[in-house]
């Protein structure tokens, strides 16, 4: 029996776990040399004990049984893209979005001294998600392209489409030396305009927190994980921080606008600061209005061009209902962030508690409609809806 059943549900969060060594398959003879130190290798006896851990029979006959229980390394299709059809299979999901573990941050290239490589590692990475989803069309990769050069953007981001990525990821944090909105972006735009795909920031690629402040004088907090690397209830405070900022200059510099088919989602990087957000925009709009010729040209009020084209998912602990609520119904996406032990065992029973008292029509913008109107061409119809679901859609 499937997760999810006889119904509509697009997952806007999932993964592939990578090994560290998978992306130096597909980085060019040119630059692997190159790369190689930025590499995060593992234990190497750690991948074959999880490599030989999926070839056991008995272990993968559990599979089905245990689809949300196995997490990480561990869950059927984390890694061999062989096994993914029938994991999205006993998930229930009509589509996932599918996005790297292991090159969230570019292996911190972009630095202004490692541009070119930076460039290198995103195309490795899209090749890499591309060749990953290959096996089946639910699954729907995203490609990278960095914001340090003007000139490489527009055609990686080009590549990835060619390719057959989905959607394109860029950074939430602002890249050395310009902003996220220059002008001289203006062709990347065009590009994710008029093929019809969404822009997406994904956690990872945000700003971290000033590791002085986890130096408190006690002993060091270690993350949910039992290392240092992840979010702890500190450093989980500047998640929306880089993102917040990207997307205000985006809007008040004038992007959304010049690009009103264009639209923008924030993956993993939680939603209750986005009606804070939303009225923080409108506010500061009004203050500056008087001074700024920008502001006077925008087409309607930040919050009414964020309903227009910006969508976020809910972290399944926050009170999605709430948000829905002080956004409006265009805004929010689920999201399962399978295999990672993040999203939970039980989102739909989280975000199902959320929803209590939000209309049926606004429950099926979160589950479906949002996810629909993101992707855009991105989406293939025929994906639309699940095949349990598709003659109903007929009468829509």
């Amino acid at each position: 029996m499937a997760y999810v059943e006889n119904r509509t549900i697009h997952d806007a969060d999932s993964h592939v776990m990578e090994f560290p060594e998978t992306i130096g398959e597909f980085m060019s003879k040119k630059h692997l040399d190159e790369f190689k130190p930025f590499m995060k290798l593992r234990d190497e006896d750690w991948v074959q004990e999880m490599k030989a851990l999926q070839d056991d029979p008995e272990y993968f006959s559990g599979a089905e049984r245990e689809i949300m229980l196995r997490r990480g390394h561990t869950a059927l299709g984390a890694f061999r893209k062989e096994d993914r059809p029938k994991t999205l299979d006993y998930l229930g999901f009509t589509s996932q979005l599918v996005f790297t573990t292991d090159s969230l941050d570019n292996y911190g290239l972009e630095t202004g001294e490692t541009n070119a490589l930076a460039c290198e590692a995103a195309r490795a990475h899209n090749r890499m998600m591309v060749d990953f989803c290959n096996v089946d069309k639910r699954l729907l990769p995203t490609g990278y392209v960095p914001l340090v050069d003007f000139d490489e953007a527009p055609r990686i981001a080009i590549e990835a489409l060619e390719m057959g990525c989905k959607g394109l990821i860029i950074p939430s944090r602002c890249p050395p030396g310009h902003s996220p909105s220059h002008v001289a972006f203006e062709p990347l735009w065009s590009v994710a305009e008029q093929a019809g795909i969404p822009i997406l920031f994904h956690v990872g690629g945000e700003h971290k927190m000033n590791a002085d402040y986890h130096n408190s004088g006690g002993p060091q907090v270690l993350d949910f994980h039992g290392g240092a690397e992840n979010f702890t209830s500190t450093s989980f405070m500047t998640i929306p921080l880089s993102v917040w900022q990207t997307m205000s200059v985006l809007i008040i510099d004038g992007v959304l606008d010049r690009h009103q088919n264009l639209k923008f989602a924030a993956i993993e990087l939680g939603a209750s600061w986005v009606p804070s957000w939303m009225r923080f925009m409108d506010a500061g709009v009004a203050a500056f209005t008087k001074g700024e010729e920008r502001l006077k040209n925008l087409s309607a009020k930040p919050s009414e061009i964020i309903r227009r084209q910006f969508r976020v998912t809910p972290y399944p602990h926050e009170d999605t209902g709430w948000i829905i609520e002080n956004t409006g119904p265009e805004v929010c996406l689920f999201s399962s962030d399978f295999p990672h032990v993040e999203g939970g065992r039980n989102p739909l029973k989280r975000f199902g508690e959320s929803l209590e008292g939000i209309s049926s029509e606004n429950q099926q913008r979160f589950y479906r409609d949002n996810f629909i109107d993101l992707m855009g061409a991105g989406l293939d119809k025929s994906l639309h809806d699940h095949p349990s679901q598709q003659h109903k859609s007929d009468h829509r």
